[in-house]
């Protein structure tokens, strides 16, 4: 979230300036938020929150996906009636996966009056094309936990070879 991003960038622009002498040891960070994924609709039209029970279950099951997308509130516009993009979760969540042209063509969808149906099928189809190989490694690494441990530790030695003489440089 982008106010701990803040924060840690107070406390590395102090200890810049405390133990730095005019050379920033630590890097600021920046958050980098894409206009399209900055407020995520939820399930229910909300802002999408465990705390509201309105998410979507990415790497859970592929028909509870199904499911969860198609229970996504919609208004009682009828096919073939055209429909705004303008405050539509499902408009919003598809947006969030598609690039320019496909959130273009989905939106000519919802103009030319696509049904509900139809547009929450083209929103689970999309979403799964993106996370299904996704889900697949994510369950192959659930039910095999030592080829965790062993990414994990070559992660530490990796990290290891460039902190330590950075964190002596620190000290």
């Amino acid at each position: 979230q982008i106010q701990h991003i803040e924060m840690a960038r107070d406390m590395a622009a102090s200890f810049n300036h405390l133990y730095g002498n005019g050379k920033d040891l630590l890097v600021l960070p920046e958050a980098a938020v894409d206009d399209n994924v900055a407020l995520l609709p939820g399930l229910d039209g909300r802002k999408m929150s465990k705390s509201y029970d309105n998410t979507i279950a990415l790497f859970g099951p592929r028909e509870q996906l199904k499911k969860q997308i198609m229970s996504i509130v919609t208004d009682s516009r009828a096919p073939g009636e055209p429909k705004s993009t303008e405050g539509s979760a499902l408009y919003q969540i598809y947006r969030a996966f598609a690039d320019d042209a496909e959130a273009a063509a989905f939106a000519q969808a919802f103009a030319d009056g696509i049904a509900w149906g139809d547009a929450k099928q083209r929103l689970f189809e999309r979403i799964d094309a993106e996370i299904g190989p996704m889900r697949e490694r994510y369950q192959h690494l659930i039910a095999h936990p030592e080829e965790v441990e062993q990414l994990l530790l070559r992660g530490a030695e990796k990290a290891r070879a460039i902190a330590t003489p950075f964190m002596r440089e620190l000290r």
